[in-house]
Formats: structure tokens, C-alpha cells, sequence
């Protein structure tokens, strides 16, 4: 579980963000929302490590993150993986090699032993036979399934994934969705997931926080969202022609 308390973000005289407090829980998809813009990114930059906090905690199953030793912060890394908006692959580097490549640096497993791991991580995200295969010869679907495979080789207790369907057309997008939420039910893992795909939020939407100008607008799940009050919440989730008419839909009892 990962607990953020009265996270405060400040970039020279500009408030990012201002008193975050969320709890992201284990075993669940937790997805961060908001328009661009909205500090969402940042959060989770924060959470990773990448940028400090102005003030305010963030609790790693009770330890502080900000507050611990250099030291202890890199042993902490090495239970997180990471889901980048691009699948982030190294171009240079077949796909067993891609996967195995956590494994090669954090490790202390023998070269027999990273590969069968990285096997067994890419057979989960079902990538069969296509070991020396590099990721310009993959499609772009499969490619975030091997970053997928990548993100967990090392059996991480937090996974952070940015924009993950980003770039996908709406039927891989979902292959991807129904991944990550069953990887992350499978292994009890915390994922936290930056996304502004209403689909993802209404498939996978198990925990809902709700950016809105760096500040904390609402925090629900995907059977709240469509009955929200929120202003700012309902103008981005019916941004899309879609959802108006799934609302329009429901008001006139249709649904």
C-alpha cells in the first residue's frame, strides 16, 4: 500500500500540487485521472522519486520515501517497476534481452536462472516464440505487453504505469487494460496507473483519484464515476461523444 499525505509540489512561485492525500491499495487498479495539465504527471514523478516534494509524506507500507537515505531509497526502487507512456524498449536489444535486462543489473541470479524468469514473465503476458525478435520487428500492441513483461521480472511490490495506451488502437488498449488489472490482482501488487482513457477508467477504475489544477477533486470507483456530481469530473469523462450519449442513455432510463 502506498500512502500519500499532504503532498505539496512547488516550481519556483507556481503550486503544482497542493494537498494531496490519497491511499493506493494493493491488489487493486489504482488510476490517477485528470486533463493535461493537471499534476498527475508530477504526482507521480513524485512517487517514483524523480522529482522531491516541496512538503508532505509518501509511505511505502509505513516507510517514508522522502525522508529515507539515499541508500534505502534505491533499495526501495528495486521493488518498483515501471510502464512507460512509450514502451520504452531498447531498440538495440532483442526481446528476451529487453526483459532480461533488470534481472542483468539488480540481480544475483546466474544467466540459466534470468532466462527462465524472463520467460516465465513473457509467457504471462503471452509473447511465445518471439525471443530474438527486436522491437522495431513487433507491433506496437506487443511491444507494451513486453514492456509489461519487463516491468515485472523483478517481482516489484508497486507498479507505476504512465499513459500505458497510449498510442493503441481501442481493441489492444483493452488486451492491455485487462493485463495489468489481472497481473495486478494475480500478484497483489499496487499499481497506480496515469491515464486519461475513459475506458480504462470505466474497465479497470477499481480506485479513482481525480485530478483538477493540482488539487484533489474527487476519489471514487468506476460504478461512481457515472453518477458523480462533480463538476470538473463529469466534464472530462463526458468530454467524449460516446459517454454524452451513455449519460443521455441513462437519464431516460434506457440503460
Amino acid at each position: 500500500m502506498i500512502e500519500v499525505k499532504s503532498l505539496y509540489k512547488t516550481f519556483g512561485d507556481k503550486d503544482v500540487l497542493m494537498d494531496i492525500s490519497a491511499t493506493f491499495e494493493d491488489g487493486k487498479t489504482n488510476l490517477v485521472i485528470g486533463q493535461s495539465g493537471s499534476g498527475k504527471t508530477v504526482l507521480m514523478k513524485n512517487l517514483v522519486g524523480l522529482l522531491e516534494p516541496t512538503s508532505g509524506q509518501i509511505l511505502y507500507d509505513g516507510r517514508d520515501f522522502v525522508k529515507t537515505s539515499k541508500h534505502e531509497k534505491a533499495q526501495m526502487r528495486r521493488e518498483m517497476g515501471m510502464l512507460f507512456q512509450s514502451a520504452a524498449l531498447f531498440d538495440s536489444l532483442s526481446v528476451i534481452e529487453n526483459v532480461m535486462f533488470p534481472l542483468d543489473m539488480f540481480s544475483n541470479m546466474t544467466l540459466r536462472e534470468r532466462r527462465k524468469r524472463a520467460h516465465e514473465c513473457l509467457n504471462r503476458v503471452n509473447i511465445i516464440d518471439s525471443d530474438n525478435k527486436y522491437p522495431a520487428e513487433i507491433s506496437g500492441g506487443m511491444q507494451k505487453r513486453v514492456a509489461i513483461a519487463r516491468a515485472i521480472a523483478l517481482n516489484p511490490k508497486y507498479l507505476f504505469c504512465d499513459e500505458p495506451n497510449s498510442g493503441l488502437d481501442p481493441k489492444t488498449s483493452l488486451v492491455i487494460d485487462e493485463l495489468l488489472h489481472d497481473i495486478t490482482v494475480e500478484y497483489n501488487i499496487t499499481t497506480i496507473i496515469n491515464t486519461h482513457d475513459m475506458n480504462s477508467v470505466m474497465g479497470i477504475g477499481d480506485n479513482i483519484l481525480f485530478i483538477y489544477q493540482g488539487h484533489k477533486e474527487w476519489v471514487g470507483d468506476k460504478s461512481m464515476v457515472m453518477s458523480s456530481t462533480n463538476e470538473h469530473l463529469t466534464d472530462l469523462v463526458f468530454a467524449s461523444d460516446l459517454f454524452k450519449k451513455v449519460k443521455e442513455a441513462s437519464a431516460k432510463g434506457k440503460l
